[in-house]
């Protein structure tokens, strides 16, 4: 990339800069490639932060679904991680997952999984793990809380046959056909998988992110204490697709030890470890043996690293510089957040890094860990907290002392709790992907790319006033 007409006199945030149009010859988004260079398989720029309540299994299995990556997070116990791991592996990468429930359990347990809304729905198991019979979310809002979810099933609903769906396109004319919006995938009997008429398209558009053997990819996250080769060695052995070393400073000697260790391993699995911002961070790592960089010290929304600390950087800067370090290395960056709008994805990109990491954002989705609320106005939502603060804290010391835990929590910074809302419109983190991805995909036409490495270099970058990027933003009334 290059600045437009400008040269930057300090350090800058996304929201400080823009995207100058060019002569493009691109005349559909469906013509770009989001596939990015990081060794990750990924075939859209896109991974979900290695954060509590932001990725489990659900959301990194839908996640490689749909061609991103996501990071299991290290404050699992090393046995929830593995398994974790393999449950993710044994999802189907052409099938959605389904939300399963047993016939005795009631409306009121659904809800707290999967909101009332259209396109989504739950299958029920029997005892001995027999398929019988599915409903529709939206039968959900109509139902007493304390209804059984198999008194709810009248008459058999029609499912799909695993061998009629032999492509995406063909799922989503069945389904049309048979006036179905939602579906269970069924193979002799055996539920393979749901699909919604949206799913079956998405899978006309996106590429999945699976392994040599056909399986969902999916990362996970570790420390920089402990036995770090037996953490490692263990993930590696599940069948992990790529490890991230992370700590809050990655650019310290612990960093620096533990890469060393793993890459002595020879585990074959590209390292990720971060965090850092500046140039000579990336030099240290990758000559311990780092593939990629994740980038990134407090521009998170739960993070308050610079308000408690004053240490970090603006990111699309931080991004910028360690991006270019990186790739005369034969490195890649990951950029580690600060993302707000699709617009923030691109600007990552035309930055320099390879994918871009999204955590808060993704945590008021169906996908992501912990329970459906709703507030006093009957609004849907999730708890999320940051992974300095004191919940996060608990969790991942909560084998420690009494007084060990204490000291730990007596030191911790960030936000304990907040609430992140599902969009009705867009609930899922497949309809969060839909949106940032459209974005991202014009903002390739309009610099006239057709890859992330075209992107790249045909990007112009303006800096613009506070003005400036409100003046971007659509207006949320009428005049």
């Amino acid at each position: 990339m290059e600045f437009y007409r400008t040269t930057p006199s300090h350090d800058l945030t996304y929201s400080d800069v823009f995207l100058v149009p060019s002569r493009s010859g691109v005349t559909s988004r469906l013509d770009v490639s989001l596939a990015p260079d990081d060794g990750s398989g990924a075939t859209v720029p896109v991974v979900s932060a290695n954060m509590n309540s932001i990725t489990g299994p659900r959301l990194a299995a839908t996640l490689a679904r749909r061609g991103g990556l996501g990071v299991l997070p290290q404050d699992l116990h090393l046995q929830d991680l593995a398994e974790s791991i393999r449950w993710v592996k044994a999802q189907s990468p052409r099938f959605d997952t389904p939300h399963s429930f047993a016939p005795d359990a009631t409306a009121a347990d659904a809800l707290e999984v999967l909101p009332p809304f259209a396109g989504h729905g739950i299958v029920l198991h029997d005892a001995r793990d027999r398929y019988v019979g599915c409903l529709p979310a939206t039968r959900l809002a109509t139902a007493l809380p304390d209804a059984r979810l198999g008194d709810l099933v009248h008459g058999g609903m029609a499912s799909l046959d695993a061998e009629d769906v032999d492509s995406p396109r063909r799922a989503f004319d069945l389904m049309v056909d048979a006036d179905l919006e939602f579906a269970p995938v069924l193979e002799h009997g055996r539920v393979v998988g749901t699909l919604s008429r949206r799913s079956a398209l998405r899978g006309t558009i996106y590429e999945p992110n699976v392994d040599a053997s056909g399986r969902l990819r999916v990362a996970a996250a570790i420390g920089i204490n402990g036995d770090v080769a037996a953490k490692a060695q263990a993930l590696a052995s599940t069948g992990v697709d790529m490890l991230v070393i992370d700590t809050a400073h990655g650019h310290q000697e612990g960093m620096i030890r533990a890469v060393s260790i793993v890459r002595d391993l020879g585990l074959g699995i590209p390292i990720v470890a971060g965090n850092i911002v500046t140039a000579d961070a990336v030099a240290d790592l990758v000559d311990a043996g780092v593939d990629v960089l994740k980038v990134g010290v407090g521009p998170g929304a739960m993070c308050t690293t610079r308000m408690m600390t004053a240490v970090g950087r603006p990111q699309f800067s931080a991004v910028l510089e360690t991006a270019d370090a990186a790739r005369e290395l034969g490195a890649a960056v990951w950029a580690d957040g600060g993302v707000r709008y699709p617009r923030d994805v691109a600007l990552a990109l035309a930055a320099g890094a390879a994918s871009v990491m999204i955590g808060s954002w993704f945590a008021g989705t169906i996908e992501a860990p912990g329970t459906l609320r709703h507030d006093a106005s009957g609004r849907l939502f999730k708890e999320s907290w940051g992974m300095a603060s004191t919940k996060a804290v608990r969790e991942r010391f909560d084998r420690l002392s009494p007084y060990e835990l204490a000291r730990k929590e007596l030191f911790a910074e960030g936000i304990s709790s907040s609430s992140i809302y599902l969009d009705p419109l867009r609930p899922s983190i497949e309809d969060l992907l839909d949106m940032i991805t459209a974005g991202v995909r014009s903002s390739f036409t309009y610099a006239g790319a057709r890859s992330i490495e075209e992107f790249r270099d045909r990007a112009l970058v303006g800096i613009q006033s506070a003005a400036g990027y409100e003046e971007g933003k659509a207006l949320p009334v009428s005049w």
